[in-house]
Formats: structure tokens, C-alpha cells, sequence
């Protein structure tokens, strides 16, 4: 399969890498990332649209640990957990559902030896904000309690605010942390992830360095960067203030300006660029959720951002453009339609599966990749947006 050969590193305290599939075994999650040049990853830990999950196998858990040590990453990677949890919502059935769930991610991340778990606040649906807001910090008080003692830090993250969801504004995002904080007493436990796309999406200008670094400096005065543990890089479909959660290419979204040839010149002054030049995230993971599979010239679209957001970084040698070269196949092929030919699908009319009921019916633990990359949402309270965007390898 044509392929890029990764650029060499420029700024050695940078990390930056990609959700990534885990499809096969876990540790091809990490395989592939080395294959990419990348510097740490983001993955699932289960079927994210499962309720029931087998136990981590212990063979699988062993070769995974071996190779985050050999690589150095036991400080970096991140998990993002499932759609189906809900911490705000009203529903005591649903919410006590969710935080069972939660807690397995929590364990499966400390086993696993992933510092930071990224979940979305939730919903409160048919509540109030202040109420989803507390119980999302009883929620923690119950999952930190339960989980006392392990290092796997809760990173709340910004979402585009559409509907119910809280999380689209800094204020929010504090708000959650600081009640729980009060009921836990664990700050080191709680920390925060945010989204290029979620804050544009959300009214956070991120099209020009200037607007970006202002967004920026709003957080640190609300939530602090110190507390930021992992940053999603998407460029967004929908335009400032939209509360559309569709990502986008580097460059080819709305914070890149829409362009259709995306060149490291042409984006030297927009908000990605302030946040690979950010001295005070230099050490935080920064990890795409753009669209998966290769460009019309076989070219790896993880490579090509990566490349496009490490050349923006000021001072650094120019990078050479990603070529395509001939090398030993990946561990799986990076489309749906390629991986179909050798693997059967969960759904043979080739239809999105609806999600599953009761735990009773099985599911694939992890499915091919899909073409384009969705964050996950609570599943009680889709808005129509949230219902239109595409999902992430899996």
C-alpha cells in the first residue's frame, strides 16, 4: 500500500498524534502511530457504543504495556471514552448506567497505564443546567470513590454547546470542576480537553493566531491552562459560533480558511499556529480527530495534518512534503471499503448500526475505520447536529 515515510521531529518537547484505531489488538493502536511518526495516541479502550464489555484480555494487556514502555509514552497517552454515558442526565436509571460504565474506563485506563481519560460532560436534557452541572460532580464523587487510589485523570471536555450539552463555554467547564472538586476533593484527578472545532463551533474565534491566543487566555483566567491535559486539533465544518460538531482538515475548514490546497504559508497566522507555538503547551498531547483514509495520491490524511501543523511551528527547518512511497502493508487497511472485502461488517446491508439495547446482543470489541471521524455525544440527547456527524476509528 502506498504510504508516507514520517517527517523527522523539529521540536523535541511537542507531542502530537492521532485518535487511532485499535482493531486487531490494542497495541496496533501504537504500531500504527510509530508508522506515522507520531509522538503519543488516542484510543478507545472498548466498544464505545457498548453498555457490556468483556475484560481486558491479559495477553493483550502485557504486550500493549511492554510497547508504551519500550516507545517512552506512559506519560501521554490518552482514551476517550464511550457515547453512551450520561453524568447529567436527570434520569437515575441512565445516570447510575453511566457511571458503572465510567468506572470500567477508569480501571481499563489504570490498567493500561493511560494517564487521561476524555469524556464529554453530558447532557441535562430535561433539567436544568445547574442541576445537570451538580450531577455531573456527584457523578465524579461516586467514580473517584470507587477508583480511589489509581492515577487516571477525568478530563472534562469543551463540546460545541449544542442543545442540553454542557461544556461549550469555559465557564461551564470550571463550574463542573469546581463542585466537584468541593465534593471529591481530588483536583489532581480532574482536569480538562479541549477541541479546536468545539470551541470555534461553540463562539470562540479560532481563525486568526491573534483570536486564538485571546480564546486562549480566556481559559487560563477560567479553568487554567496547568489543568488542560489533552487538546483535540480539528479544523471545523460549520463557521464560528455554529454549534457544529463536524470536523474538518487542517486548513480545510473553517478556522483554516476553507482552503482547498492547504499550504503551511497560508495558515502561519490562524489559531493553529498559536497553539503549536504555545510555550505553556508544549508538553500537552495534541491529537487529531480529522477524517481518516488517504488522499487521491495515497497519502496518509494523519500524515498530511501532522505535517501541515508541525511545519507551522516558528522557526523550525521546512519539512519535506509527504510523498508516497512503497512499503511492507500496515497491520489493516485504512478504509471501510477495503477492510470490507476481507472482514465482515456488523451490518451486512452496510447500514450504520443502531445502538444496542440491553448488553445481551454482541458486538465486534472493535470495528473498522471509518472514513470520517466523529466525537462521541450522549446518546439520550442527540441534537439534529450531533445526529449528521461522522464517527472515529474505532
Amino acid at each position: 500500500m502506498p504510504r508516507i515515510t514520517p517527517a523527522t521531529h523539529c521540536v523535541a518537547f511537542d507531542m502530537f498524534g492521532s485518535h487511532l484505531s485499535i482493531s486487531g489488538s490494542m497495541v496496533n493502536a501504537l504500531t500504527e502511530a510509530v508508522e506515522l511518526g507520531m509522538d503519543t495516541v488516542q484510543v478507545f479502550t472498548k466498544n464505545q457504543q457498548q453498555w457490556h464489555t468483556k475484560p481486558l484480555d491479559d495477553g493483550m494487556t502485557r504486550e500493549w504495556l511492554s510497547e508504551l514502555t519500550r516507545l517512552g509514552w506512559t506519560d501521554r497517552v490518552v482514551s476517550h471514552a464511550g457515547y453512551l454515558s450520561n453524568l447529567a442526565t436527570p434520569d437515575d436509571a441512565l445516570w447510575h448506567k453511566s457511571i458503572d460504565l465510567m468506572t470500567i474506563e477508569i480501571e481499563r485506563c489504570e490498567a493500561l497505564s493511560i494517564p487521561f481519560l476524555v469524556h464529554h460532560p453530558g447532557a441535562f436534557t430535561t433539567s436544568s443546567r445547574e442541576q445537570g452541572i451538580e450531577r455531573i460532580a456527584l457523578a465524579y464523587q461516586g467514580l473517584l470513590t470507587r477508583t480511589k487510589g489509581m492515577r487516571t485523570i477525568l478530563c472534562l471536555e469543551g463540546t460545541v454547546g449544542a442543545g442540553s450539552q454542557l461544556g461549550g463555554t469555559f465557564e461551564e467547564l470550571a463550574a463542573v470542576r469546581a463542585r466537584a472538586i468541593n465534593l471529591t476533593g481530588a483536583p489532581e484527578r480532574i482536569g480538562y480537553c479541549l477541541d479546536t472545532c468545539h470551541m470555534h463551533a461553540a463562539g470562540y474565534d479560532m481563525r486568526t493566531r491573534a483570536s486564538a491566543n485571546a480564546a486562549l487566555e480566556r481559559f487560563d483566567s477560567i479553568c487554567g491552562l496547568s489543568n488542560l491535559k489533552a487538546f483535540h486539533i480539528n479544523d471545523s465544518k460549520g463557521p464560528c459560533g455554529s454549534h457544529l460538531d463536524r470536523h474538518d482538515h487542517i486548513g480545510k475548514g473553517t478556522i483554516g480558511g476553507s482552503l482547498p490546497d492547504p499550504t503551511p504559508e497560508a495558515l502561519r497566522d490562524c489559531g493553529f499556529a498559536a497553539i503549536v507555538n504555545h510555550p505553556r503547551l508544549r508538553d500537552v498531547p495534541k491529537l487529531l480527530e480529522t477524517p481518516k483514509g488517504d488522499d487521491p495520491d495515497g497519502r496518509p490524511w494523519d500524515s498530511i495534518n501532522l505535517h501541515m501543523l508541525r511545519s507551522l511551528i516558528d522557526g523550525s527547518a521546512k519539512l519535506p512534503v509527504p510523498q508516497p512511497t512503497q512499503s511492507p502493508a500496515r497491520t489493516r487497511p485504512r478504509n471501510e471499503t477495503k477492510l470490507a472485502k476481507k472482514t465482515p461488517s456488523p451490518s451486512k446491508s452496510g447500514k450504520k448500526p443502531a445502538l444496542p439495547k440491553t448488553s445481551s446482543k454482541k458486538k465486534p470489541a472493535a470495528s473498522p475505520t471509518r472514513t470520517v471521524a466523529r466525537t462521541p455525544s450522549t446518546a439520550k440527547n442527540q441534537t439534529k447536529s450531533e445526529k449528521s456527524r461522522s464517527r472515529r476509528p474505532r
